[in-house]
């Protein structure tokens, strides 16, 4: 067991600034690409998070196209799954006293890219389905009930999860400059 929790140690006065003003608790988290050597099609890089630009370089899955020699938004997309699945298991973890062994988190996507081919209209351009395999290892001496209230917590806490199950509405913005 863990002596103490750094987790509530960290999350205790956010939470009771966050009752007093609501307001404060709304974040934006956000990912940029800035065009560059727009002659190819098949790689770009991707900002993430404005503060710290963290670059990740993307490429095209083979299955349209590309080389898939870098990842590609699927895999950011179930990187985003499986990281805010295994952080929020970490956190939850921490501050119940479970002292975790081992992690293992894997997401998963599946597509039918005829839908996006366009070889086929029948199928929908999306994720037919996604799925999280988890693991973890604790001693013997955290009960069953604690570890089922874990995940619980967990699946209810991780916020991209519950984004993908919810179905969140998405805006577009386009703005089309023209130039001679």
């Amino acid at each position: 067991m863990i002596s103490s929790s750094i987790i509530k140690e960290r999350q205790q006065p956010l939470m009771a600034s966050y009752i007093e003003n609501p307001g404060a608790a709304w974040i934006t988290d956000m990912a940029i690409i800035e065009g560059k050597d727009l002659g190819d099609p098949l790689h770009t890089s991707v900002s993430i998070n404005e503060e710290l630009k963290v670059n990740f370089p993307i490429g095209v899955h083979r299955a349209v196209g590309g080389y898939h020699d870098f990842p590609n938004s699927g895999d950011l997309l179930c990187a985003a799954l499986a990281s805010c699945f295994d952080s929020t298991l970490r956190m939850i973890a921490n501050r119940l006293q479970i002292t975790l062994v081992k992690t293992s988190v894997i997401a998963t996507a599946n597509v039918d890219v005829r839908g996006t081919l366009m070889v086929d209209k029948e199928v929908p351009v999306e994720f037919q389905s996604m799925g999280l395999e988890i693991e973890i290892t604790v001693f013997n001496s955290v009960s069953t009930e604690l570890t089922d209230k874990l995940i619980k917590a967990t699946e209810r806490s991780c916020i991209v999860l519950q984004t993908l199950l919810r179905g969140t509405p998405v805006t577009v913005n386009a703005n089309i400059v023209k130039t001679d």
